[in-house]
């Protein structure tokens, strides 16, 4: 008996050592050996259980038993011309079928990463492979579950690092060039010039090809509801769920994300944070960056007071630690910039007051909180901490009440900007022609209009050029009043409002005391309290021409490549000029541009986000050696900024691989060195100078030494 096992055992071990060299003997031979393993493991010889699990090790090594490499390796090559639509849904049903067949088993381990895999390098990028990974987020293993989530989370950002690492890198045709000429000529010199030539040509051949279409997996999703909620009640709600703190904080994020980005409605997902919404729980800036993230414009302002009252009784107060307080501030302000009407007018004002404290990091908090309510709802906030414009604008009637569920008008953002540098375009071009100013002040061709300054002037006057002119007429009669822009101007700007005829100087005192208060933070003079009533008056007009006019760059006509370009451009500067301090803003951004930021609807919250202004709080407590190198690192910093450049453009040489001239080696050769050489040129006669004139003329019109040119 013993003798047969140990043939038996020889056997194996021979046909797994020479299956390459006869595939078609040996195309059952591994399912034998995996049926033999799975109805008599437990009967089997301990020697020859291992002798038959390392034969199919070996026997995967070799390829004849497919393994998920060879698996991608064979997509691969099959979507490489053209997208093989039946292998690509046939080999996802397999994978389907894999993971709902039995969700407990981790058989479906190797379907998550096939389909990772995949999807990192674009071969599938539909809706099927998003429904598999969707099914690996509802099994019943914990591994599985963990690598469904992590593709959600970041399976858009592994495409895209994948994409950047596997593009070529730039290649100097002319370096490699200049290498061959010089160095001696071999046949590994000859292959590197083959493989730059073959590397430039396929850049060129990827710039013609048209780029992919990346959606997000999350936009990918059939049911995004069904999906949110079924997750929640199964992995979070579910007492017996075996998931961990930090696997629960993965779906807890992924949740999240939905939630935010597809504003579903999930209320007592909400409810949920509750407890963790505490300074003294781990990964706790984690939870709060998921909080802030699945709050959306369509989420009950009664379900996030008491979070954000939690918040604040926990994290922010005086006894909080400043890193504590500005994680706090910056999770509240992070969740109002999505729903401004979950804040408190009592509360606000209160977070509002830590602008004043002496930590940097509360004090910035704070200051982005007062910021953000400002432009989403200044009425909220006290009269002295509206600051100038919004103070304006609600007297002028521009910043009006959010109210709850009101989406705006959708259209192409900056598309005003783009239609103001147009109008101006075309007054710049008349001005050009017509040697006049548009807006009436003075007419450049007529010195006579200097003499009336000061004077009001309604008289008829002939237009200047041919055309149509629209003109009204009155309801009775057909009697014309043609009046000069100007003096129409200065006589909406003399005249007295019903408001001051009426009021006197009671709505002026009071108008003249809110401003005052209003300087006290914002560094404004009581001198410019009229000036502001004037400018509030001038708001309210043209609010009113703003409410009038509608914009129709859109849809009257196509915006050329030179337009969309312009308009990136507008976008960059309004963006640059909104950081800029109030004082030196050109313009007035509206109030969604601000309110929103730059950050795009895909990318996620993190927690480093939230522990940002955190950061500035710890500065007074580094320890010593971290001040001595950061005191080393900006002494490196210095030393770098003095350098010479000539020593700058040496290094630059240096990093590029490139060598120095002949010249600059001379410079740095020993004296002694060149002593022999100099005095045998001083003993040279004059018919030897001139051979060696003559020589070095022949070696410069050849190229040098080697003939390179």
């Amino acid at each position: 008996m013993d003798a047969g096992i140990i043939s038996f055992r020889d056997l194996i071990d021979f046909i797994s050592h020479v299956a390459d060299c006869y595939p078609t003997l040996v195309i059952q031979f591994p399912e034998d050996l995996i049926r033999l393993l799975n109805l008599h493991h437990e009967h089997l010889e301990s020697e020859l259980r291992e002798k038959i699990v390392g034969s199919l090790v070996l026997l995967r090594r070799k390829d004849i038993i497919d393994s998920p490499r060879k698996c991608i390796s064979d997509l691969r090559t099959s979507n490489a011309k053209s997208t093989n639509h039946r292998l690509n849904r046939t080999f996802q049903t397999v994978l389907s079928n894999l993971l709902t067949s039995d969700r407990t088993s981790s058989k479906g381990l190797w379907a998550v990463k096939v389909t990772r895999e995949l999807w990192k390098r674009q071969i599938w990028t539909d809706t099927k492979a998003v429904e598999i990974m969707k099914e690996a987020c509802l099994a019943d293993n914990e591994k599985i579950i963990v690598g469904g989530v992590r593709f959600f989370l970041g399976g858009d950002k592994e495409r895209e690092e994948f994409e950047d690492e596997s593009s070529d890198e730039e290649v100097d045709m002319g370096k490699i060039k200049h290498q061959i000429g010089i160095n001696k000529k071999s046949k590994k010199k000859a292959r590197l010039m083959e493989n730059a030539v073959a590397t430039v040509k396929r850049q060129e051949r990827k710039k013609k090809q048209p780029h992919p279409l990346n959606f997000s997996a999350f936009h990918l999703l059939r049911d995004p509801q069904g999906f949110a909620e079924t997750l929640f009640s199964k992995h979070l709600q579910n007492s017996k769920s075996k998931l961990n703190l930090e696997q629960k904080l993965l779906v807890l994020q992924l949740i999240s994300r939905l939630v935010g980005l597809h504003k579903l409605t999930v209320l007592s997902f909400y409810s949920y944070f509750i407890k963790y919404l505490t300074p003294r729980q781990p990964f706790v800036t984690s939870f709060l960056a998921s909080l802030a993230q699945a709050t959306h414009t369509l989420v009950p302002p009664d379900i996030l007071e008491p979070l954000i009252q939690k918040i604040a009784n926990e994290f922010v107060s005086e006894a909080a630690a400043a890193e504590v307080a500005s994680a706090g501030l910056n999770a509240i302000r992070e969740i109002c910039v999505r729903q401004p009407l979950a804040m408190d007018d009592t509360l606000l004002q209160d977070l509002v007051m830590y602008r004043k404290s002496k930590d940097k990091g509360v004090m910035m908090a704070a200051k982005g909180l007062l910021g953000l309510y400002r432009e989403a709802a200044p009425d909220m906030l006290k009269k002295r901490d509206r600051g100038k414009e919004a103070a304006m604008g609600l007297r002028a009637g521009t910043r009006k009440e959010q109210r709850f569920g009101e989406e705006s008008v959708a259209q192409i953002e900056g598309l005003e900007l783009l239609e103001k540098w147009k109008e101006e375009e075309k007054q710049n071009k008349l001005q050009a022609r017509d040697g006049r100013i548009i807006d009436g002040e003075e007419a450049l061709s007529d010195p006579e209009d200097e003499d009336h300054d000061g004077w009001e002037v309604d008289e008829d006057s002939e237009p200047d050029s041919g055309g149509w002119q629209n003109v009204t007429s009155d309801d009775e009669g057909g009697n014309v009043d043609v009046h000069d822009e100007r003096s129409s101007k200065k006589a909406r700007r003399n005249a007295p409002t019903s408001a001051e005829s009426k009021g006197g100087s009671e709505g002026e005192g009071e108008g003249e005391d809110d401003l005052a208060e209003d300087s006290k933070d914002e560094d404004d003079d009581r001198d410019n309290d009229d000036n502001e009533e004037n400018q509030g008056n001038t708001l309210q007009q043209a609010a009113a021409v703003a409410a009038d006019k509608i914009s129709s760059l859109a849809t009257t006509r196509i915006l050329t490549p030179a337009d969309l370009a312009k308009l990136q451009e507008l976008r960059l500067a309004a963006n640059i000029n909104a950081s800029l301090p109030s004082s030196h803003r050109k313009h007035r951004l509206s109030s969604q541009q601000t309110t929103k930021g730059n950050r795009h609807i895909d990318d996620p919250l993190t927690a480093a986000q939230i522990e940002g202004l955190a950061s500035l709080s710890k500065d007074n407590k580094t320890t010593k050696d971290e001040r001595i190198a950061a005191a080393k690192a900006g002494k490196d910093d210095k030393d770098q900024v003095r350098k010479s450049t000539t020593a700058k453009r040496k290094e630059r040489k240096i990093e590029q691989g490139k060598s120095t001239t002949n010249r600059e080696k001379a410079r740095k050769k020993n004296f002694l060195m060149t002593l022999g050489k100099a005095k045998g040129k001083q003993k040279r006669s004059l018919v030897e100078r001139g051979k060696v004139l003559k020589a070095h003329k022949e070696r410069e019109g050849r190229g040098g030494r080697r003939g390179n040119r």
